[in-house]
């Protein structure tokens, strides 16, 4: 593969220069935010950028028109000492490895199993293993515990089946069935030989479905996968209040009023925030 450019998915250390500043993108793994955090980075937002937290498609958050410092397109030392403040970059070696999204209402209401163990463990996982650091910034973990991913593609991911096993997902195929227990390593593992394989320079993979050869040998997808989910609708969903965020972000005001109501929310891939009924 010979790409023209190389990967410039921005993360907190890689900011990228757009017209109107730097635009910084924080990596929320399961989108899970505490209330003091987000109010804390709409405050940074206002102090220093454009006054706004935006929700992307990956239920991360960003903020825009951030300055860099002088003669460079890094953010300027006291605007990174800021935004880190936050708690929202907990590694800077892996702040752009943490592309970790997980069904919004896993553990909250209905599905077959509450992930958010198994986004733990991987989490802590990637950011213990130094190597994991150098994951593509587009390179994407998929934890799915009631079908809302499988219309989506991703570079490694987990589909429940019941409360104990799920199917791994591997590029744009299936992998074996394994213990939840289980699946933080093998996921790893496999995040592990795939950069082993990815190659060096331009042609370096960014995906697993990029890569010559399958990382597994491909396995049928288990009979009992749920079947693809819809959206998740807007308005009081189970366990929680699912509400959309403007395309022009979210200001204090609106940031105020979503974190008075929970101590902790959760960003989700419809570019919305749900308000949970219970910690997320």
């Amino acid at each position: 593969m010979d790409r023209q450019r190389p990967d410039r998915c921005p993360g907190v250390l890689r900011p990228w220069p757009a017209d109107d500043g730097l635009l910084v993108r924080l990596r929320l793994p399961g989108g899970r935010v505490s209330s003091s955090s987000l109010l804390a980075l709409v405050e940074v937002a206002e102090r220093y950028g454009d006054g706004r937290v935006h929700v992307t498609g990956r239920a991360n958050l960003q903020v825009r028109a951030f300055p860099a410092e002088p003669g460079t397109d890094r953010l300027r030392p006291d605007v990174l000492a800021a935004t880190e403040a936050t708690g929202l970059l907990p590694s800077r070696t892996h702040d752009l490895a943490r592309n970790l999204m997980v069904s919004p209402q896993t553990g909250l209401a209905g599905g077959r199993a509450d992930l958010r163990p198994v986004l733990r463990e991987l989490d802590q996982r990637i950011r213990a293993d130094p190597r994991l650091g150098a994951l593509p910034g587009r390179f994407l973990h998929a934890l799915d515990d009631r079908g809302d991913f499988l219309d989506r593609s991703c570079d490694l991911g987990l589909v429940a089946l019941d409360a104990d096993r799920g199917q791994l997902r591997v590029g744009q195929g299936w992998g074996p069935v394994v213990t939840l227990a289980d699946a933080p390593a093998a996921l790893l593992d496999l995040a592990r030989l795939f950069l082993d394989r990815r190659g060096d320079g331009r042609g370096a993979a960014w995906h697993v479905a990029e890569l010559p050869a399958p990382l597994v040998e491909p396995r049928p997808p288990d009979p009992g996968l749920p079947p693809p989910a819809p959206p998740l609708p807007y308005g009081a969903v189970p366990g929680g209040v699912h509400e959309p965020v403007p395309a022009a972000g979210l200001d204090r005001s609106a940031v105020a009023r979503l974190t008075a109501a929970a101590p902790a929310l959760v960003a989700t891939p419809w570019r919305g925030v749900l308000i949970p009924e219970e910690t997320p």
